[in-house]
């Protein structure tokens, strides 16, 4: 259906849009990192890809799809990069020099990339847009815009922010490396390591508010979840050899596997105990299984993904929450709590401690956290101090846990499910 501001497509170029969508959202990242390379400025790069999208839903309407698409994308996008250098008086000796180079060019070169040098683009614009010198929310939506090819209208509804707060995160973060004068480069290797977890932390928060939605009327948000797998696919067959990469791809699958069981036909949540495991999707446990088994091969041992990985499996092969291995959750708990302490982690082994060996153990931990404020304004610490008052027979205790939960959560649909168990009781 066209959209009411704008007139309707005609047959060509609807299909032009279309062709144009499916060759941005696989190919941008090869696309976008060659210009990088290129120009030495991930700004220019992502703005003359653009105008070569723009062009392109032109000319393949009156012309036809080529039959390079990304060449020729690429190409017109290098076009765009040389009147950009020229315009500039051609006063950098480095853009008269590129700007010489690719007048050589026909285009046809970049119709025959060399595959271990499109890998190394695609790596360097991760680090790139995951750069120290961003702030976290900078680096996520730098990140899906450049490696992930999302518009910052589908970026700001993910994140239930205004559009224009999105393309200000964006031009900031641009602005931000120019300014830093970060290279478009992949890292030397003593450093790689180093700057890899910072990658691999925007991954997982893209993933994780996918799968829990902090805000808003949802409750899943998997395009945004799909995305970070498909991004932590890219990151694994680029880096095999780091374990904590396919850590993170077995904990994304393993969750996602829940995913079709999860929420009910109007969206409304589904606990865990109240799941049909027979909805759980098979392929992406096997995916998430066979991905702990390449981070254990490479021997470097699990690291923080790799443990929740570990503990999501558990879940996806038990039968029921009654026979599930609560015991070894426990233990992967106490060690992921040695290598990445966290209050949420110790709040996690606690509902597990609670199905291992009951409510009373675990309330001591949760009250331990409450008693040094390491969770201040978190619906999720009265949340669990709810459920386990509840279980131990203090229901007005659980109650008022229970509606404080209620209050400090943002999303609606958890905001319900609080609201119920609270009125239960």
């Amino acid at each position: 259906m066209a959209r009411a501001d704008r007139p309707a497509l005609t047959p060509p170029e609807e299909a032009a849009r279309r062709a144009v969508e499916a060759v941005w959202r696989i190919e941008s990242p090869r696309i976008v990192g060659a210009l990088s390379r290129y120009t030495g400025d991930l700004g220019l790069a992502e703005d003359v890809a653009q105008e070569a999208v723009a062009e392109a839903l032109v000319s393949w309407a009156r012309d036809g799809e080529p039959a390079n698409p990304a060449g020729w994308l690429l190409a017109t996008a290098r076009r765009r990069a040389i009147d950009s250098f020229r315009r500039r008086a051609a006063r950098d000796e480095r853009y008269e020099a590129i700007g010489r180079e690719l007048d050589e060019s026909d285009g046809q070169d970049d119709l025959l990339w060399d595959p271990d040098r499109v890998d190394d683009d695609i790596l360097a614009l991760m680090f790139v847009a995951c750069h120290p010198v961003l702030a976290p929310e900078a680096r996520v939506a730098l990140t899906l815009r450049t490696v992930g090819g999302l518009t910052s209208e589908e970026i700001a509804r993910a994140f239930l922010v205004p559009v224009p707060t999105i393309q200000a995160r964006i031009t900031r973060a641009k602005k931000t490396i120019a300014a830093a004068r970060v290279p478009f480069e992949l890292p030397p290797a003593e450093e790689r390591r180093g700057r890899l977890g910072g990658v691999l932390s925007v991954l997982y928060v893209i993933f994780t508010e996918g799968s829990t939605a902090t805000s808003g009327d949802s409750w899943l948000r998997e395009d945004l979840a799909y995305e970070a797998i498909r991004l932590a696919r890219m990151l694994a067959a680029l880096l095999p050899g780091e374990p904590e990469v396919w850590g993170l791809l077995a904990l994304c699958e393993l969750t996602a596997a829940r995913f079709p069981a999860r929420t009910g036909p109007d969206g409304e949540p589904i606990l865990l105990e109240n799941q049909d495991r027979r909805r759980w999707d098979r392929s992406a446990i096997r995916r998430g299984q066979a991905a702990i088994d390449q981070a254990t091969a490479v021997g470097k041992g699990l690291g923080p993904y790799g443990l929740q990985a570990s503990i999501a499996a558990c879940h996806a092969v038990a039968p029921s929450v009654a026979e599930t291995d609560w015991d070894r959750i426990v233990l992967l708990y106490e060690a992921l709590g040695r290598v990445a302490p966290s209050p949420i982690v110790a709040l996690n082994r606690a509902v597990a401690v609670a199905m291992a060996t009951g409510p009373r153990e675990a309330l001591a931990i949760v009250d331990d956290l409450v008693a040094r404020d390491r969770l201040p304004g978190s619906y999720l610490l009265p949340s669990v101090r709810g459920e386990l008052l509840s279980r131990l027979g203090r229901a007005g205790e659980a109650r008022a846990e229970l509606e404080l939960a209620a209050r400090l959560c943002t999303n609606t649909r958890e905001r319900s499910v609080l609201l119920a168990k609270a009125r239960a009781l």
